[in-house]
């Protein structure tokens, strides 16, 4: 019942993330001559990091009060719900890259920053929390691809060249292991929780 009542695996953002998808692989088909979708690979990795970010938290989960009491780890939670929109996402991502094959492997560069991007907010979630992190993320990847597009607009992204995928999958890995080590944290959290609606349902 916690997983199925995951805000971002509605119909109605999933349909958002399927016409972000579209426009962007239909801007991209339209400018046959450029030497990678650009726009594509920018907006990819961002799709499941904001599906992640809407997932799980007390401003944006419908559910979180019965998250607080249910006799499940907040880490375990939140890896359950982590996996089930990172399929949902990075499959809608894929279907999306096979309406791209003249780009071959290059329409496929989207896949590390995603993951990159996704383990990097939730690792930074376990302190700052599940809203600021995942923006924090969002900022920075953005602030990436603009200074890298300022620093030469005519060759390819930093982001998605070969150093640039070796960079992404050292992220990902390092953000990994550091959540892995903060895992304790996302139950700390929803401890302070409970016993903050306590004492302001006790004060009532």
């Amino acid at each position: 019942r916690l997983l199925t009542a995951t805000p971002v695996l509605r119909r109605s953002w999933l349909g958002a993330v399927v016409a972000v998808l579209a426009m962007s692989v239909l801007a991209t088909q339209a400018a046959p001559n450029a030497a990678s979708p650009t726009l594509f690979l920018a907006l990819a990795p961002l799709l499941p990091l904001a599906g992640v970010a809407l997932s799980y938290g007390p401003a944006l989960d419908p559910t979180y009060e019965m998250t607080v009491v249910a006799p499940l780890h907040g880490f375990r939670l939140l890896m359950i719900r982590t996996v089930a929109v990172l399929a949902a996402g990075l499959g809608l991502d894929g279907l999306a890259t096979l309406a791209l094959p003249g780009y071959g492997l290059r329409a496929l560069a989207w896949l590390l920053p995603a993951l990159a991007l996704t383990s990097t907010g939730l690792a930074l979630s376990a302190r700052l929390g599940p809203v600021l992190a995942p923006s924090l993320v969002a900022g920075g990847w953005v602030t990436l691809l603009v200074a890298a597009h300022a620093y030469d607009a005519h060759a390819t992204l930093a982001p998605f060249t070969a150093a640039g995928q070796g960079v992404a999958a050292a992220v990902a890995a390092l953000a990994g292991g550091l959540l892995f080590l903060a895992r304790d944290r996302f139950d700390r959290s929803r401890a302070d929780r409970l016993q903050s609606d306590h004492f302001r349902g006790t004060a009532v």
